[in-house]
């Protein structure tokens, strides 16, 4: 007997309907993207943490950054756009786990000024939890006293892994701090055109202004989450260039100036010979020229010579002696802030892709 064939106008039809749709979906996604709007005024929140009275010249402080994932990279997890197999977190008891243990990680460094990344305040890859929210009943928010948040991505839904699409997501950074914030601005950032815009973030960096007791001049803080998923490695530059050039304009004005957060560049500059790893060139882990670096900051790579430990693994398997490792978190100065002390804070990565860094620091 032989066996029936659909008929051509079937097979055509369902060609027809599926082109319709995967037309229609790329439609969709670009009609929705969007960038947020440059020199936004970000809105201060006080909060009632320790009071630390005001930042005053000749004291020593500390600041930590902390890329906290969106709450999905426990060390066992891995993410598909770096080649692993998961692309959400895998239960929302999993982002209450990750979120706490990071906060409480860093109520342990005890810092008086923090910046966060991969805030998300509604998504499907962290099962619509409000992270941000979160973050106010965890007991490392009595550190502070005024807290910010940047809005740096809201994504389409992405219908990608097919099995588990990564779905919708908002997201943001966060800083805290244990003195008054006066005010603060979003800037918007460079960012690839085409269509790896897409899978990129909005990519921006946030201005917190922090006065100084018995002082005309200011702290000048900023927030940032530099480019990681792109084609072409130099747009991580120019976000650079204008981060810099930003900092060194309010140094010039006699401010102090201290930037931190995910540069996704490698800041030791050989990190794969200093964790004895290797790895294909990431495009997100190279090296910071130093040409680009102006006169007047430097920037801080935390590291310690007896016990180097990275501040960030590859996420294509779970962590193990042969992930990728580089450190990409750090901050930037500007000459008038001496630097004392800065390191890795070691977790083994479990709550996170990233370990958190800090620096103690003091105003000249």
């Amino acid at each position: 007997m032989k066996k029936k064939r659909l008929p051509l106008k079937i097979i055509l039809g369902v060609l027809a309907l599926l082109l319709v749709v995967i037309v229609g979906y790329v439609i969709y996604v670009f009609a929705a993207w969007y960038r947020v709007e440059d020199n936004q005024v970000l809105e201060v929140v006080s909060m009632n943490g320790a009071d630390y009275g005001e930042l005053t010249v000749g004291e020593q402080y500390r600041i930590a950054s902390y890329n906290i994932g969106f709450g999905a990279y426990s060390n066992d997890y891995s993410f598909f756009m770096d080649g692993g197999k998961e692309s959400r977190a895998r239960s929302a008891e999993a982002v209450n786990e990750n979120v706490n243990g990071a906060m409480e990680t860093v109520a342990a460094i005890e810092p008086q000024l923090l910046l966060l990344q991969e805030v998300d305040i509604d998504g499907t890859r962290s099962w619509h939890i409000n992270e941000l929210e979160q973050l106010i009943d965890n007991k490392s928010y009595g550190l502070f006293q005024s807290r910010t948040f940047a809005q740096n991505y809201d994504s389409p839904y992405l219908f990608w892994p097919l099995n588990a699409p990564h779905g919708a997501n908002k997201a943001g950074i966060v800083t805290c701090s244990a003195f008054p914030i006066s005010s603060a601005v979003r800037r918007q950032l460079p960012i690839e055109d085409g269509f790896m815009k897409l899978v990129d973030l909005d990519r921006c960096y946030s201005v917190q202004r922090i006065p100084l007791s018995g002082e005309d001049r200011e702290l000048v803080l900023y927030n940032f989450h530099l480019s990681a998923y792109t084609s072409d490695g130099t747009i991580a530059e120019a976000q650079l260039e204008m981060l810099f050039a930003d900092m060194m304009a309010e140094y010039e004005k006699g401010n102090y100036t201290i930037a931190g957060g995910d540069f996704n560049k490698d800041l030791l500059g050989n990190s794969d010979k200093i964790f004895g790893v290797s790895g294909p060139a990431y495009t997100w882990a190279q090296a910071i020229p130093s040409s680009l670096v102006p006169e007047g900051l430097s920037i801080v790579a935390p590291f310690d010579e007896e016990k180097p430990v990275a501040s960030c693994r590859n996420a294509d398997r779970p962590y193990g002696p042969d992930n990728y490792r580089v450190t990409v978190d750090g901050f930037v100065v500007s000459e008038n802030v001496e630097v004392r002390k800065a390191r890795v804070w070691e977790t083994g990565f479990r709550w996170s892709d990233h370990n958190p860094v800090y620096m103690d620091f003091v105003l000249r």
